[in-house]
């Protein structure tokens, strides 16, 4: 694993934490506990913050940036980032699950118990309202979330993903 100081700004990694061998953390990064970088995952916390809360698994080949002196970063508790996601200057907040391959642009808010849609696009500025799911390109929203997927998707995932990561851990 690749874990640099830039500018000063060393990454803080909380308890029960996975970081895989080549995963990539510099800069200004805050995980919380049981949070997840996994296989080639870039977390990079160099021209602004990103902050992360308890139970956020970073799924293979994602990326998680800030712009320059503009857009930080910040993401709640219970949060999975798909593989190959790009998450960019923006606010996740709790019990969100963010597809694979998709991508959530500079000062979007994605509200709690909302889904992301594999392959989405999130353009810059929008704001996702909480219990929703959204899809597209440019990403729309497309239902309100039901409580078999907020139980069935954003909690299963990010639960399974603590466990993937213990496994990891053991050996």
């Amino acid at each position: 694993m690749i874990i640099k100081t830039v500018n000063g700004k060393t990454p803080q990694i909380g308890e029960d934490c996975f970081i895989a061998e080549n995963a990539t953390i510099v800069g200004e990064v805050t995980m919380g506990d049981q949070c997840s970088i996994w296989f080639n995952a870039v977390v990079r916390g160099d021209v602004n913050y990103i902050t992360m809360g308890n139970k956020v698994n970073v799924q293979d080949g994602a990326v998680i940036h800030g712009t320059y002196q503009k857009f930080a970063t910040t993401i709640g508790n219970n949060v999975s980032i798909g593989h190959n996601a790009l998450v960019h200057g923006c606010t996740l907040k709790d019990n969100v699950l963010i597809g694979m391959g998709s991508i959530v642009m500079d000062g979007c808010v994605v509200e709690s118990n909302s889904i992301i849609a594999a392959g989405a696009v999130v353009t810059a500025g929008t704001h996702v309202p909480a219990g929703s799911v959204f899809a597209g390109m440019p990403a729309k929203k497309i239902k309100d979330i039901s409580v078999e997927l907020s139980s069935g998707e954003i909690d299963r995932i990010a639960n399974n993903y603590v466990k993937y990561s213990g496994w990891f851990k053991e050996n």
